[in-house]
């Protein structure tokens, strides 16, 4: 198995999320190319898979990373094991470079409000908003209405999601 201490500078892809064992995280990460404007825009992310079992970068990860966020992380990358999966990076060192969203618009983006969520969708106006359970709440107007239509519905149900 072929393995290479490095370090990424890279977005994080989703919500960190508990490991498979206690006090660590796993998390993916997307890795783009220093000279992206020579890239194929169509070229597909590359996408490292890590974990960490150190309980400083676990607390770190599972309570303040946030899809979007640049960050450096140092470790022991092993190639994937067949072609088309995911490297995997054990990381021993974490810096946040910034919290920024990453810098390729999709068609559709899901962002959370607190017990709430909502889909922004490039091709319409409309905000279609869910509680974080599912239920439909409605649709706002316009990304400037999601607060109102969420405090209408937390006053029609009793200040619940």
């Amino acid at each position: 198995m072929d393995t290479k201490h490095c370090a990424v500078d890279c977005w994080v892809d989703a919500i960190p999320a508990p490991g498979p064992r206690t006090g660590a995280a796993t998390f993916d990460l997307i890795v783009r190319p220093a000279d992206i404007d020579t890239v194929d825009e169509d070229a597909p992310d590359t996408v490292v898979t890590c974990t960490s079992g150190d309980p400083r970068i676990t607390h770190e990860l599972l309570n303040g990373i946030q899809p979007g966020d640049l960050l450096r992380v140092t470790g022991t990358l092993v190639q994937p094991p067949a072609p088309g999966e995911n490297a995997r990076l054990t990381v021993d060192a974490l810096e946040v470079l910034g919290t920024w969203l990453i810098p390729v618009l999709r068609d559709m983006v899901m962002d959370r409000y607190g017990d709430y969520c909502v889909i922004f969708d490039a091709d319409q106006d409309k905000v279609p908003v869910f509680t974080a359970l599912g239920q439909w709440v409605g649709r706002a107007d316009n990304p400037d209405a999601i607060a109102t239509l969420i405090d209408i519905h937390e006053r029609v149900n009793g200040g619940e999601a």
